[in-house]
């Protein structure tokens, strides 16, 4: 197996740098790049280029569920795996395509038999496997690119999505702002907390006073 270059974020420098000296020990694997959290991964992922990506689940801002989903919009996307202290969120990072999610305290040997999967693991079949992660439900955040820059608005904030020809409007607490994406996509990945009150609107349940 090639050596594997591989990311590592988490908001926790100690977390990273056990990480770090878990792979330095286990081999076959080169730290590109970390990140204290999901924003900041997405924003480093180009550079990096990593095959393997190392992700926490709870974080400031982004959360790795999100990231991870971001992640797989890549045409190549890394291979990722979940460490984290919290069991809860096992499904949702499995329905976000990752390959392994491991408990922290993070076992040697756990995380020697998850590398060497994702060394298993060719681009296109994890490019396959993303493809089903793009369009997984319940997504914290629309990504809205701003000229040279992606901002990422939290659906909590989001009133409503309006469509107009090949744009959807959001409309969040903040202001507006244009994307790409269609109300099907969004209504399919948004799940039931946005509710389709008419062809060319999409509303959020918990800003919806009334429908006439």
């Amino acid at each position: 197996m090639s050596t594997l270059r591989v990311m590592i974020v988490d908001d926790e420098a100690p977390a990273r740098e056990r990480l770090r000296a878990l792979l330095a020990e286990i081999g076959d694997a080169q730290v590109v790049g970390e990140a204290a959290d999901g924003e900041e991964a997405l924003r480093r992922l180009d550079d990096c280029d990593p095959d393997l990506v190392l992700l926490d689940v709870r974080m400031p801002g982004l959360d790795g569920i999100e990231a991870a989903r971001r992640i797989a919009e890549n045409p190549a996307p890394p291979a990722v795996i979940f460490t984290t202290a919290f069991d809860e969120y096992a499904l949702k990072a499995f329905d976000a395509q990752a390959i392994a999610y491991l408990l922290k305290p993070i076992r040697r040997e756990k995380l020697a038999a998850a590398i060497a999967q994702a060394g298993r693991l060719t681009r296109p079949q994890l490019a396959q496997a993303a493809a089903v992660a793009r369009f997984a439900p319940q997504r914290t955040h629309i990504a809205v690119k701003v000229r040279d820059t992606t901002r990422l608005i939290p659906t909590a904030e989001i009133r409503c999505f309006v469509a107009d020809q090949k744009y959807v409007t959001v409309r969040h607490a903040g202001g507006e702002d244009l994307i790409e994406e269609s109300l099907k996509s969004l209504e399919e990945d948004l799940g039931s907390g946005f509710v389709r009150i008419h062809r060319s609107a999409l509303v959020n349940v918990a800003h919806l006073a009334a429908i006439e």
